[in-house]
């Protein structure tokens, strides 16, 4: 029996108990302020109305901080860590104390974040996520950085398994090496490039606009908006520019509006992609990325359980793609950035299928050919546009008369790219792997390797019944993708024909992830 790797010299004695460092305890209080500032604050702001109020009200909102410093205190005294030869043992609580065993076989993905903060001090918060947790297993707040970087390289090595060959019999165990492999690297030209590609400022600016509506009064906004029009109206009228010089202003002020969301879109794509890098050491891929907080987030490649390639019109202009991937870590309800998904936010085409050969080299990408959906029934991608917009037109016929039927003209473009899309659909099926495209404004390309199939689900609307088609499902563990992995549209006979022949392999093949 082969012996562990040792533990890296920045790392504590394996088998004794550790603390986190010594500053976790203020990491834990500004965290737990974060949750607790807009309460405390109202304290502080609407609790001393006068210099009558009793001294026990103005002393509330510094109770309420003194005991969130005790908390914070008491569980950085409560948390205790230690690294076996197999597994971290992490027990915690003050009270209710609980005890984690988290072998490193069953670690799925290692993420090390650093915000300013952290940067500042020299430390890092480290997660260990294992498959299907809504929770990482274990989340240290804060080691030493470089604790928290020996501790992934901890896991990687010792959370290795074999990689099964085709016909079913084990590889070759990995050996460990200290070479990293650097598969792509953005440079601030590509991270320029991303930002002014994509709506980030249009989708934040959206956000603010709906949280100022969801907490400023009804009336206040009202008087607001009223108040501003008429000011803007009248700075317009004392211009007397004409409705020529009108309609050339209102250009202006539109145009200086899309490029102040073009720059907010590239200051939040380089605070976010800023230094990003994808590299592989010993079959396990970490993505580096962030401008003022870091994050270095890694994951097996045996733990990638399916793959989405997409392109926006924009991005297809200059031939680039997007490489997303779904891991068993994590689940649809955590944030973007808390398992690793991207491995190319933004790259070249011919890199993004190379990227692709590299890591699944028993694939053949792209396929060479393509099954295509059958077009009957076209229009069904359009059918809520075809139900609603005629409703939504007579509503504001009645209301505004006839220049709402100028919305009517909006049923063709929709049937048209209903037609589009449909004639883009496709599907492929080999013994290696299944995989579906889509989308025309949009495209995508998603697929997965048969072993790492789940469950199969044959589905049938009303619609479908009608038409004579069926849809199957393939089901993946933590499928995040924004389209799903189906095979959709198929006449009933050969749905169910796939399906058998997709039940009668995956019962034959042992499930991997």
């Amino acid at each position: 029996m082969s012996l562990p790797p040792p533990l890296p010299p920045s790392l504590p004695n394996g088998g004794e108990e550790h603390r986190l460092h010594p500053w976790s305890w203020l990491f834990v209080l500004l965290m737990q302020l974060r949750h607790y500032l807009l309460p405390l604050v109202a304290l502080l702001v609407f609790g001393q109305r006068s210099d009558r109020d009793p001294m026990w009200a103005q002393l509330i909102p510094l109770t309420a901080i003194a005991a969130l410093v005790l908390v914070s205190v008491l569980q950085y005294l409560s948390y205790r860590y230690r690294i076996g030869n197999d597994a971290i043992t992490v027990r915690s609580g003050l009270l209710a104390r609980n005890r984690r065993e988290i072998p490193f076989a069953r670690i799925h993905n290692v993420e090390v974040r650093q915000n300013p903060l952290h940067r500042l001090f020299g430390v890092a918060e480290l997660r260990l996520e294992s498959a299907g947790g809504v929770r990482p297993e274990a989340e240290m707040r804060v080691l030493r950085l470089d604790q928290a970087l020996a501790l992934e390289q901890l896991v990687r090595q010792r959370g290795q398994a074999p990689e099964p060959t085709p016909g079913g019999a084990p590889a070759a165990s990995v050996v460990p090496s200290d070479d990293e492999q650097v598969l792509l690297r953005l440079s601030s030209w590509d991270v320029l490039r991303m930002g002014l590609l994509s709506n980030r400022g249009w989708a934040l600016a959206i956000a603010a606009f709906g949280v100022l509506f969801q907490t400023v009064p009804r009336p206040v906004m009202d008087d607001a908006i009223q108040r501003g029009g008429r000011e803007a109206f009248g700075y317009a009228s004392h211009l007397h520019t004409g409705v020529t010089g009108g309609l050339v202003l209102l250009a202006a002020v539109l145009l200086l509006g899309w490029l102040l969301l073009r720059v907010l879109s590239v200051v939040l794509t380089l605070l976010r992609y800023h230094g990003f890098t994808l590299s592989e050491r010993e079959r396990r891929l970490t993505v580096s990325t962030g401008l003022l907080s870091r994050t270095r987030s890694s994951v097996a490649r045996r733990r990638i359980q399916a793959w989405t390639l997409g392109e926006s019109t924009l991005q297809r202009w200059f031939g680039l793609r997007q490489l997303r991937i779904d891991s068993a870590a994590g689940g649809p309800s955590r944030d973007d950035d808390r398992a690793l998904r991207e491995l190319a936010p933004l790259a070249g085409a011919s890199a993004c299928d190379g990227l692709v050969r590299h890591l699944l080299p028993q694939l053949q990408w792209p396929p060479q050919q393509w099954q295509p959906i059958p077009q009957r029934g076209w229009w069904r991608l359009s059918l809520s546009t075809l139900l609603t917009v005629p409703l939504l037109t007579a509503a504001l016929y009645w209301r505004w008369g006839l220049p709402a039927l100028a919305l009517l003209a909006w049923l063709p473009v929709s049937l048209l790219i209903a037609h589009r899309q449909m004639a883009r659909m496709g599907w492929h099926l080999d013994g290696q792997f299944v995989a579906v495209r889509g989308g025309w404004w949009k495209r995508w390309w998603r697929w997965a390797e048969l072993d790492k199939v789940q469950g199969l689900r044959l589905q049938r609307s009303p619609l479908d019944k009608l038409l004579g088609t069926a849809s199957l499902q393939l089901d993946t563990a933590g499928a995040h993708g924004d389209v799903a992995l189906a095979l959709r549209y198929l006449p009933q006979a050969r749905a169910h024909a796939l399906m058998e022949e997709l039940a009668t392999a995956l019962a034959r093949r042992k499930l991997r992830w």
